[in-house]
């Protein structure tokens, strides 16, 4: 049966996202501001078929430039958080290189990073304020991997040197930050538990085409997510205190999305 389901899923998938693949890439060709837009709704579909149910706590600044950090656990997260809100991401460079990923991640105009490479982090950090001061909506996945679904992985302040750099010159007014806490809670409206919660997760060195498989075929999923407040991106003096603020806030709130708790009172910096 979850065989089944699987290939239903996947079939449903191929059928709906190939024809639209060419339509994503006029609109990046042009220019057109349906290129930010139409992935949004695209991935909304997406999650209908795939059969991921969203609870949303807060919501993106709309207008404005914004800095989306969140924690990371599966793959499924590029769907779950494009269905959030009209989002790119900052992607470490072999996701350009994954067969067929690399074109939907291209499609949705996502900046592409040599984490080993310095001096290309500098000049990545340039592009990826430039979306921001265009009023682009970019996600960073600060624990540099995933994690198996049941915490959040330090950050990595280092990476934030793509996004603060130092002695970067002032992003401006209009760009923010904001906190993203994502966490699988539910399959089949069940409390997925500590065991249960790592067969969504895909980290270590599981092989994705096989872990999508065995996702795929388990059944509705329960995503909650909550968006903190908007920050001044200028507020934080560097990229450590960032990745200090916004590490704390991801925390708290994926424990308490575990948990079933609402939000607590906003972090003090």
């Amino acid at each position: 049966m979850k065989n089944l389901r699987a290939f239903l899923v996947l079939a449903a998938f191929f059928a709906f996202t190939l024809p639209l693949m060419p339509l994503q890439l006029l609109f990046v060709r042009t220019g057109s501001r349906f290129a930010r837009t139409f992935p949004h709704w695209y991935h909304r579909q997406v999650c209908k078929i795939v059969g991921v149910r969203l609870h949303v706590e807060g919501e993106i600044v709309r207008d404005d430039g914004v800095l989306v950090v969140s924690n990371h656990v599966s793959w499924l997260d590029i769907t779950v958080l494009s269905a959030v809100a009209p989002v790119s991401f900052v992607a470490k460079k072999e996701v350009a290189t994954w067969p067929f990923v690399k074109w939907l991640a291209k499609l949705q105009r996502s900046v592409f990073v040599d984490r080993e490479r310095r001096a290309q982090v500098g000049t990545k950090a340039n592009e990826i304020l430039d979306r921001l001061e265009q009023g682009d909506h970019v996600v960073f996945f600060a624990e540099g991997t995933s994690s198996d679904g049941n915490g959040v992985l330090p950050f990595r302040s280092a990476l934030f040197a793509a996004v603060k750099p130092p002695g970067g010159e002032p992003a401006g007014e209009t760009v923010s930050v904001q906190t993203l806490a994502l966490a699988y809670t539910k399959f089949y409206g069940l409390p997925l538990g500590r065991r249960g919660r790592p067969q969504v997760a895909w980290y270590g060195d599981m092989d994705m085409a096989s872990h999508a498989w065995r996702l795929l075929g388990l059944g509705p999923l329960d995503a909650n997510i909550r968006i903190g407040p908007p920050i001044p991106l200028d507020d934080f003096p560097d990229r450590k205190a960032l990745a200090r603020y916004t590490e704390d806030k991801i925390r708290r709130d994926v424990v308490e999305l575990l948990r079933g708790r609402p939000e607590s009172e906003p972090a003090r910096r």
